[in-house]
């Protein structure tokens, strides 16, 4: 494949990542109660946010977003499928989480593949492909006043992310781009709903903390650390040694 038919393929899957992720968005502006303005608004800003935040760091001109004129017609459409669609909660639920496990791969290998096309080094575009999967998303639940979903408590998301980013790098220094497109969305499609089904997570703060984690696992292997201290009597003396006197 040649540099113009895969800057081309990357071109297609932005625009795919973009209308995905504008649903996302546009799906939590349902949930929420917004008006036509909003969805839109949250739309725009769950499906460019990402890319925008990408194109910036990567300095090669004004945003990819802001010159070519279907990425806002794209996000635009993308918001308002949840808007005029009418589905069930249970069926917007399983929708939203097979759109979130496909964003993440699609913009993950996106940003990848633009970091190396701008000579990045591997640690650099596995970074922006963390960023571009998850930085829509941060925008939007920023906007609404959410915590957002790279912090945590939702399974398996930036580590998702910086995997199928890193499957494209290794594919790209193997000179198998396309394997790697197709690999890490994969991999990102399967882990992503994989850790949502059985709830897989990485590990939070109070499960190191030494009352709850290190801690039992220490008393359990060093016993004669709790052996049951003395205690003395009301005079202040030992008992053992008041027996022995």
């Amino acid at each position: 494949m040649t540099l113009a038919e895969l800057n081309e393929v990357t071109r297609w899957l932005d625009l795919a990542g973009v209308f995905a992720c504008a649903i996302l968005g546009g799906a939590v502006a349902r949930r929420v109660g917004l008006d036509l303005v909003g969805y839109l608004v949250v739309g725009i800003a769950s499906g460019l946010g990402g890319g925008m935040i990408r194109d910036v760091l990567l300095q090669a001109g004004p945003p990819v977003a802001l010159t070519d004129y279907a990425y806002l017609p794209t996000a635009c459409a993308g918001a308002l499928i949840p808007f005029i669609a009418h589905f069930s909660e249970d069926a917007w639920n399983r929708v939203f989480a097979a759109l979130d496990a496909t964003v993440i791969g699609l913009w993950a290998v996106t940003g990848a593949q633009k970091a190396l096309a701008a000579d990045l080094n591997w640690m650099a575009a596995v970074l922006l492909g963390v960023i571009t999967a998850v930085g829509g998303g941060a925008v939007r639940d920023l906007m609404l006043r959410r915590i957002p979903a790279i912090l945590g408590g939702n399974g398996l998301y930036a580590s998702v992310a910086a995997l199928s980013a890193l499957i494209l790098v290794v594919s790209v220094y193997l000179h198998a781009p396309v394997i790697g497109i197709i690999a890490g969305i994969t991999v990102s499609l399967v882990v992503r709903m994989a850790s949502i089904r059985f709830g897989w997570g990485l590990p939070t703060g109070l499960d190191w903390q030494p009352r709850s984690g290190l801690a039992k696992v220490w008393r359990r292997r060093t016993p004669w650390l709790r052996r049951p201290r003395r205690r003395r009597t009301d005079q202040g003396a030992d008992p053992d040694q008041s027996a022995d006197n």
